[in-house]
């Protein structure tokens, strides 16, 4: 048996060497992938004594994980009143009523619900519009010869799709953008950055006010999601206003921060692998299947967290009941049994089951829509802009424990960029964290 905190035949550096808090650190953040496959190879199922958890990285382990494990990590009010940390309880009180961190039959009944609201119909029947707030956004950029794909495009598109998606006023997209920043620091950070702590918690009154106020505006879109929520019955049974808040949060979250990170990260990875890039652009038919490439090849959740049921063995270590569990679907992503040639982009991979948006019963709720907006992004960027090519700035990327996304992608596509893709590039190719 393996005492907590420790690994068989290891020594507090190799714990130090391996922990996922050097997911902080300005190299290994920049690349995360050498400390995932050490992980994958040498303990993939590895106790972190700085995350406090048990970290997985093998595709089976993590699929696992995923499929079988808790989701109800969450902290209670009343509970962390006991450990005398009732300054978070006004985000506990948010977090135990979203999706995301129950398991059945709770799960079920949320997801039920705001399934009959969020139909794939309803998300296909945007695309033409999606593509509409796309082009628009060129427009502003195209006279200029570059742009920051992160702010003139990758950020302001899901804002705005997403804003109306709910029913609220689209003007209101650059707030619900800082919102979701914050839950994102959140969920990704806060434990280890207490200072962000006053800033989430503003936040959090804030954004519970914003919802609340527009579920009793006479003039709410009667179409958008908060209605469609405040409406959506299934066998008599209907959501609760605090349930209808909290689940808007969530999807406010995951409409945003996966698809801006996606987009531009994808498009740094393009510009990074130009022989692709050129295959995409003489094919923009392989566009679905790039961008599933692109979800595995820079997944923009690196991470979750799941608490064991019950005790188990986890390849040979045991795991008591309610102990913390880190599924990296990351490094699952890479995994030379799983994917052939996993560290290189392929966007005509075959048999592409990534974990980028989860597995199972907790699988992305956005998903459709990310994967269109992505889509739809990509296709207008390389029919607009024939050259691109990365300006030599470092990347900077957001200081994030479990979701990687870069701060800001400078991009030139003038047409004196022709062919310097590759050597700026290259030239460009060292990265910070934020």
């Amino acid at each position: 048996m393996i005492a907590q905190g420790q690994y068989p035949g290891s020594t507090s550096k190799t714990a130090s060497e391996l922990s996922l808090f050097h997911l902080l650190d300005p190299d290994v953040l920049a690349d995360p992938y050498p400390l995932y496959h050490r992980l994958r190879s040498e303990c993939p199922v590895f106790w972190d004594p700085y995350m406090h958890a048990w970290v997985v990285t093998r595709y089976p382990d993590v699929v696992r994980i995923l499929r079988d494990f808790s989701a109800e990590r969450i902290r209670t009010p009343e509970q962390l009143t006991a450990m005398d940390l009732s300054e978070l309880n006004p985000m506990a009180r948010i977090m135990v009523k979203q999706m995301l961190f129950m398991d059945p039959p709770g799960h079920k009944r949320i997801r039920t619900l705001a399934s009959a609201a969020f139909t794939p119909q309803r998300v296909e029947a945007l695309r033409s519009h999606i593509r509409d707030i796309v082009r628009d956004l060129l427009t502003k950029v195209k006279g200029k010869g570059r742009m920051d794909v992160m702010a003139d495009l990758a950020e302001p598109l899901p804002c705005i799709v997403t804003a109306e998606m709910f029913g609220v006023p689209v003007e209101d997209h650059q707030q619900l953008k800082v919102w979701s920043q914050d839950f994102a620091e959140m969920l990704g950070n806060f434990e280890h950055n207490a200072d962000c702590i006053p800033r989430i918690l503003k936040s959090t009154e804030d954004v519970t006010a914003y919802f609340r106020a527009a579920m009793r505006k006479e003039n709410l879109r009667p179409d958008g999601l908060v209605s469609s929520l405040m409406n959506a019955e299934v066998e008599g049974d209907r959501l609760t206003e605090e349930e209808v808040i909290a689940n808007c949060i969530v999807t406010l979250i995951g409409g945003q921060e996966t698809t801006t990170n996606l987009i531009t990260s994808g498009t740094l990875t393009l510009l990074r692998n130009p022989g692709e890039l050129e295959k995409l652009r003489g094919n923009l038919s392989l566009i679905p299947s790039a961008v599933e490439e692109l979800l595995r090849y820079e997944s923009p959740v690196q991470h979750t967290a799941r608490l064991a049921p019950e005790d188990t063995i986890l390849d040979g270590k045991q795991v008591w009941k309610r102990q913390a569990v880190i599924a990296v679907m990351a490094a699952a992503n890479r995994d030379p049994d799983r994917f052939p040639d996993p560290d290189r982009l392929d966007i005509t991979r075959e048999d592409n089951r990534h974990l980028a948006f989860g597995w199972g019963a907790h699988f992305c709720f956005g998903a459709p829509l990310a994967r269109m907006e992505a889509q739809v992004a990509f296709e207008e960027m390389l029919q607009w802009f024939p050259n691109w090519s990365l300006e030599p700035v470092p990347q900077v990327w957001r200081a994030n424990l479990g979701i990687r996304g870069l701060t800001s992608l400078q991009v030139n596509f003038s047409s004196a960029a022709a062919g310097n893709s590759a050597a700026t590039a290259s030239q460009a190719a060292g990265d910070h964290p934020a």
